[in-house]
């Protein structure tokens, strides 16, 4: 009897009814507040950013965030933290998760796992009006490059430089942020720039013939949703909601609503970064 009912509630907790994964695949917690408490810092268009007509919170992240929510059966209570407080916010249990670019680095994962959802990679960029002189990626050695100090492009850019270089390395001014970067850029304090491709195409967009691609991407990457190491149930549990959200189209539609098809997985993945 032991048996069976354990069969039965196996079942239950992965069974898709309507659209939506029972919420009893959900850590009791959450289960029973109905609701998943998930930090963002939205100042990172596409991904996360306050509409500027309405101050909404939108983006990618935003509409996966409710999308996966929607399939759990529960709500999503939103908290904006400040980056360098996300994964110690994780740590003390005040939020169940980060939804918010975070990319899945092996660094971090002695502190979370991550549920990837998205694969990017940094991609060099300068003004539109110097693409001349950048024609050639190698044409960026020695010169000032700038790229958000919070993120792993410093390390991603050293690399490149080490290995095309030689003795006249690129050099790296960090930045408080990609929009630092681009401000600095458009003030000819640096001469390029490291922003991941999955936002830069949103940028030109919005910016038109303001900034132009150097190259191709100098590494890749995937982002995840960060989630607590210990919490085992909480990240099968996502892994499955976005599984299933691949699998009946809803995970597309976000990527070609966000300008992202090129950037969408096929599959989730726990901890695949490196």
């Amino acid at each position: 009897m032991k048996s069976i009912c354990a069969t039965m509630i196996y079942g239950l907790a992965a069974t898709l009814f309507a659209g939506q994964v029972v919420a009893a695949g959900l850590p009791e917690r959450i289960a029973t507040r109905g609701g998943l408490i998930l930090a963002v810092t939205p100042n990172y268009p596409p991904l996360e950013f306050r509409d500027p007509a309405s101050n909404a919170l939108t983006g990618f992240d935003v509409d996966l965030g409710e999308a996966l929510a929607r399939k759990l059966g529960v709500k999503v209570d939103w908290q904006e933290t400040a980056f360098e407080q996300m994964i110690p916010a994780l740590g003390t249990g005040r939020v169940d998760a980060i939804l918010s670019g975070m990319s899945d680095l092996a660094s971090r994962h002695a502190a979370a796992s991550f549920v990837d959802y998205l694969r990017n990679g940094p991609q060099f960029f300068a003004q539109a009006s110097r693409t001349g002189e950048f024609s050639d990626m190698r044409a960026l050695c020695g010169r000032a490059v700038g790229a958000s100090r919070r993120t792993s492009f410093p390390k991603e850019i050293a690399t490149w430089s080490e290995a095309h270089c030689g003795d006249k390395p690129i050099n790296f001014v960090g930045t408080e942020g990609s929009a630092d970067a681009r401000t600095q850029l458009k003030q000819g304090r640096i001469d390029a720039a490291v922003q991941g491709n999955e936002t830069l195409s949103y940028v030109m967009a919005q910016e038109p013939n303001v900034y132009a691609p150097i190259g191709e991407p100098i590494g890749a990457q995937l982002t995840g949703i960060a989630i607590s190491k210990d919490d085992l149930e909480l990240q099968n549990t996502v892994a499955g909601a976005l599984d299933s959200l691949i699998a009946d189209g809803a995970y597309k539609a976000l990527l070609e609503k966000s300008r992202l098809s090129s950037n969408g997985i096929e599959k989730a993945s726990i901890n695949a970064g490196q």
